[in-house]
């Protein structure tokens, strides 16, 4: 887990953390958000909330800001693209036993859904991916994702992964100029991680 910290937004309003990333963003304050979240955080109780002390709030909101911007300057190229590709965590898995269908192919390296629970996140997702015409993958990490983008030429791809991970993964997107857009968790961890499905939808 690449934070240091565990952190569960699925609790607060979804429209809360994006409507305070944006407004970071449009007032061109994501390198000096750190005061101006801190006090935001002390007011609306974050702690109690989020699970998350003043300043490791403040890092993930600083990280999602960076998200959004990379989505924004990235948002035409990808739009122009043609074959595009969707990787998922395989944390967000309803199951992460026996219980899962899930089929592992070591050789790509993915999970492939087999829709066994109609409420799992991935099951959604990969069946939203599918409609819209993505080839779907659901990783184990993300040292996976070079592997599979050096032997398939897709034109853009959309990632859902904890922040810190979507981070790392930018530089190496960036090396093989390839348009991403992405999909930050809002809960994180080893399993029964969660992200939001609808603005997965947006971002598709």
């Amino acid at each position: 887990m690449p934070y240091h910290f565990s952190f569960d937004l699925s609790r607060m309003p979804q429209a809360f953390y994006e409507s305070l990333v944006k407004m970071a963003y449009q007032k061109n304050m994501h390198r000096r958000i750190a005061t101006t979240v801190r006090r935001l955080a002390e007011w609306l109780k974050i702690q109690e909330i989020g699970g998350l002390n003043i300043v490791d709030f403040s890092t993930l909101i600083e990280d999602l800001v960076d998200i959004h911007l990379h989505n924004i300057v990235d948002r035409e190229r990808f739009q122009r693209s043609k074959r595009r590709a969707l990787f998922l965590p395989h944390c967000a898995r309803k199951y992460m036993d026996g219980r899962c269908r899930a089929h592992f192919d070591a050789d790509v390296p993915s999970y492939y859904c087999n829709r066994c629970s109609p409420d799992c996140l991935i099951n959604m997702a990969t069946a939203l991916g599918r409609d819209r015409g993505y080839e779907v993958y659901i990783l184990p990490g993300g040292t996976c994702l070079p592997r599979i983008l050096e032997k398939n030429p897709y034109g853009g791809v959309v990632g859902v992964a904890c922040s810190q991970e979507i981070k790392q993964v930018e530089e190496y997107l960036k090396s093989k100029n390839l348009p991403a857009q992405a999909v930050y968790l809002i809960k994180n961890g080893c399993a029964n991680t969660k992200f939001n499905l609808g603005s997965l939808a947006e971002i598709l």
